[in-house]
């Protein structure tokens, strides 16, 4: 789950990173990351597994406010689970007040609501055994928890302060439209980002028309059925990529990493259709007519391309004639 929205969420994240800094580091990246890994721990942590309802066993509940204060004052010591439980409840939000901080660029009000948000929909979620999914709560419900969740997301903003203040938050740096070096890293994110807005849009519509056969005409989808959606949501894919070539010249994926071809000697028109064929619309279009196995030598190809030739211009900088630059140095000038 957590690998899918990885993917869902890196063109957006690296469109972002070049509007509001101008670029991506691998820093930045690395606490993104660790972001998404952290939430998806707490997806994991609180509500999975998922118990089998036939085995499902109904839990208690805990609404005493102080009952986690009477049970570390009668510890036995340290080591006593009363204590570890506290201090693991408190060690589990401590990242979620820290990211507000540093990604977010929000302080300690922002932490506390948050923390103890995000700990209340836990808990009630909890409580009503997965919003009604299951007839009663299979994990318990605990108000304590909500205290100590909320402070560690209050202690996590607070540990955040020794992060520098210029790499905090979301705000645009002074530099964000100046032209930068292309590196050959640069355009494979570039052609990473087309390759996976070009799935998940392949994906989206292919889903689409699954659910349509099943929930509007209501019949199962048969392998025809589905092999039809999927014809479609190549060709839908494709029309949307060749729309944006026509208009702008680039792909989705130069697009979003500030990227553009210059040059040249042929017309236009031809330059835009062969940019197309030489990227994510060659790759649709094997599909298409063919197997799977020639599309996957075609991006092979496409990614040797960008490894051997200066800047990596890859094909569409070979078929083409043209150099790969960034796209605002003209502003800068």
């Amino acid at each position: 789950m957590g690998a899918v929205i990885a993917l869902v969420l890196f063109v957006p994240f690296v469109a972002i990173s070049y509007r509001r800094r101008g670029r991506i580091t691998a820093g930045r990246t690395l606490v993104w990351v660790a972001a998404l890994v952290y939430f998806c721990a707490i997806w994991t942590y609180t509500l999975i597994p998922l118990p089998d309802p036939d085995d499902l066993v109904c839990v208690g509940k805990n609404t005493d406010l102080w009952q986690a204060v009477r049970d570390v004052q009668g510890a036995a010591g340290l080591t006593d689970p009363a204590i570890l439980q506290l201090v693991f409840n408190v060690a589990l939000f401590v990242p979620l007040g820290f990211f507000i901080r540093v990604l977010g660029g929000r302080g300690l009000p922002t932490a506390f609501f948050a923390g103890l948000g995000t700990s209340v929909f836990i808990e009630l979620t909890q409580l009503t055994g997965l919003w009604g999914i299951y007839d009663c709560a299979y994990r318990v419900f605990d108000v304590d928890d909500m205290l100590t969740n909320t402070a560690g997301a209050v202690v996590g903003s607070i540990v955040a302060l020794v992060v520098p203040r210029q790499h905090r938050g979301l705000e645009s740096s002074p530099d964000a439209l100046e032209p930068r070096p292309v590196t050959k890293v640069r355009r494979i994110v570039a052609a990473v980002c087309d390759l996976l807005a070009a799935t998940v849009c392949l994906f989206l519509i292919y889903l689409a028309g699954a659910a349509w056969m099943i929930v509007v005409q209501r019949h199962a989808a048969v392998d025809a059925d589905l092999d039809r959606a999927r014809v479609v949501g190549i060709v839908i894919t494709f029309v949307i990529w060749a729309v944006v070539v026509a208009a702008t010249g680039r792909t989705v994926g130069e697009l979003v990493v500030a990227l553009e071809y210059r040059g040249g000697r042929l017309p236009e028109w031809a330059t835009r259709i062969l940019r197309l064929l030489a990227g994510v619309g060659g790759y649709l279009l094997l599909n298409l007519i063919g197997d799977g196995a020639v599309a996957g030598v075609f991006t092979v190809v496409a990614a040797i391309a960008i490894l051997v030739t200066e800047h990596g211009r890859g094909l569409p900088g070979l078929v083409t004639g043209r150099r790969v630059v960034d796209s605002r140095e003209d502003a800068s000038a």
